[in-house]
């Protein structure tokens, strides 16, 4: 166990990810965008390659310009392939960058065996809680992950501005109902003491649910621009649940009722919201 611990603790610097002309957008989707009114979204939403209609649920009215839209749902624009130029030349660039992100994510290497298949999936306590936190680095699953108490994240501390969290699940992530993720020292700041640039990038090969009245939590300088979840699968954030970060998705991101994301919903098919609130970071 203290060897597993201290292996645990090994740091290597990992970059950021590059979102380019996506970080334009607190939604950007390939194959549709669809509310249950009325959604709160703060920020650009676009659709592409698709067309336009593929917008539901948000009573669009259309620029004299042709384009671009407005909703009363929508505190920003609406952009769509089927628009006029030069909106679909922004979108097809938007896209291509929504996906090489997705890639860089995806391919971020673990070269450290202990991080491979932690507490065999079950995290929390020994594996994880708040006196044998997740170091700074890649974590790769190929099994379901299911935290089953407080998961924490530590950087670590004294001024670390470039901390990084990498978490790969070939299967899916299960959070019991009332725990919490918290992010400690470079993740929540307290390393860098009020540290707003340190990076996190979670991996997950799987699906991503998140079960009602949970929130992921941000505390003293963290960013939530600077969190990026790579999901092979799809992500659920159920009633009243809070999520915080950029979300690259290779399917679709659903946000039930009541449901809120300080973030970005980048997703390579659909994005379903049910009377959510979606509201981009500040760049």
């Amino acid at each position: 166990m203290v060897v597993a611990l201290a292996a645990l603790a090994s740091v290597t610097a990992i970059e950021t990810i590059v979102l380019g002309e996506a970080e334009n957008y607190a939604i950007l989707s390939k194959t549709g965008i669809s509310t249950v009114p009325d959604s709160v979204i703060t920020g650009d939403i676009a659709v592409s390659p698709i067309t336009g209609n593929a917008m539901t649920g948000f009573s669009m009215t259309m620029d004299a310009d042709g384009t671009k839209g407005t909703s009363e749902q929508v505190t920003g624009i609406a952009y769509a392939a089927s628009y006029i130029e030069p909106t679909p030349t922004w979108l097809t660039t938007a896209v291509l960058d929504m996906q090489a992100a997705y890639t860089d994510a995806a391919g971020r290497p673990n070269e450290n065996d202990a991080r491979i298949n932690l507490g065999a999936g079950i995290l929390g306590g020994v594996f994880g809680g708040p006196t044998a936190p997740l170091m700074t680095g890649v974590y790769t699953f190929d099994t379901d992950v299911h935290i089953v108490s407080e998961l924490f994240f530590d950087g670590e501390g004294k001024g670390d501005t470039s901390a990084v969290f990498i978490i790969q699940v070939a299967g899916n992530i299960l959070i019991d109902a009332n725990l919490m993720v918290k992010l400690g020292r470079a993740l929540d700041g307290e390393g860098g003491k009020g540290d707003t640039s340190a990076v996190f990038i979670i991996q997950v090969a799987g699906n991503i649910l998140i079960d009602a009245n949970l929130m992921v939590k941000l505390r003293k300088g963290a960013s939530a621009k600077n969190i990026f979840w790579q999901v092979s699968g799809n992500v659920k954030v159920m009633s009243e649940a809070h999520m915080e970060g950029n979300i690259l998705c290779k399917t679709d991101v659903t946000f039930i009722t009541g449901s809120s994301l300080n973030g970005r919903i980048l997703a390579q098919t659909a994005a379903v919201l049910q009377k959510a609130t979606i509201t981009k970071p500040a760049l």
